[in-house]
């Protein structure tokens, strides 16, 4: 089928992330979507057949942009797990409100019970997984974190963690997210520190 031509796929599935966040799953349809984007809903049938199809679309792409993402944060800091925390923090912008948080959660609950949905959020959370921790094993390599770190654990921890500190800040309501996210990787990675090193990157201080 010929693709509509005007509008890319990217910029339509970064309003599709916004309409997710304002509206939650009742206010998420592709009527929406096209209005948030500026064209017509029969643009996003074309291109993506259906809502369940743009939602499987959206989290292909999340997949990429996490890797993209990446790569951008570790090019700018000299420091891994400087840049393990920035990622974290950037990595949760979408969710910058209580309830930008709680209406995509509400997707996360969607996708555990479909199929496919769920294998794309997986493939989504094992991508993360990895980066978290190539940027410990580099962390770990360079002496920013001791050298028998056991990084595979800790980045399942940081996961855990980051994915706890976001529920708990939603329900707290207190500071901004992003602060709280540094809080807490503080807490998780100082324990695996050399005496007397620091997790932010110095080019932050």
């Amino acid at each position: 089928m010929a693709r509509p031509r005007g509008v890319e796929d990217a910029v339509i599935l970064r309003a599709t992330t916004e309409v997710m966040g304002r509206e939650g799953p009742a206010g998420l349809t592709l009527a929406a979507v096209a209005r948030e984007v500026g064209v017509v809903p029969g643009t996003l049938v074309q291109r993506f057949g259906s809502k369940r199809g743009l939602l499987l679309a959206l989290a292909d792409q999340s997949e990429k942009n996490a890797g993209d993402r990446a790569e951008r944060v570790r090019g700018s800091h000299a420091s891994a797990l400087g840049a393990l925390v920035e990622l974290t923090v950037e990595s949760a912008a979408v969710l910058a409100t209580p309830e930008r948080f709680a209406n995509h959660l509400a997707f996360l609950c969607m996708d555990l019970g479909d199929p496919q949905l769920h294998e794309s959020a997986l493939a989504v959370h094992r991508t993360q997984g990895r980066l978290i921790e190539e940027l410990l094993t580099e962390a770990a390599g360079t002496g920013e974190l001791r050298a028998a770190t056991d990084t595979t654990a800790l980045a399942r921890t940081i996961q855990a963690i980051t994915a706890g500190a976001g529920l708990t800040w939603a329900l707290e309501r207190e500071g901004a997210l992003g602060q709280r996210l540094r809080q807490e990787l503080d807490a998780v990675l100082s324990p695996h520190l050399p005496t007397g090193a620091a997790t932010t990157d110095p080019e932050e201080s």
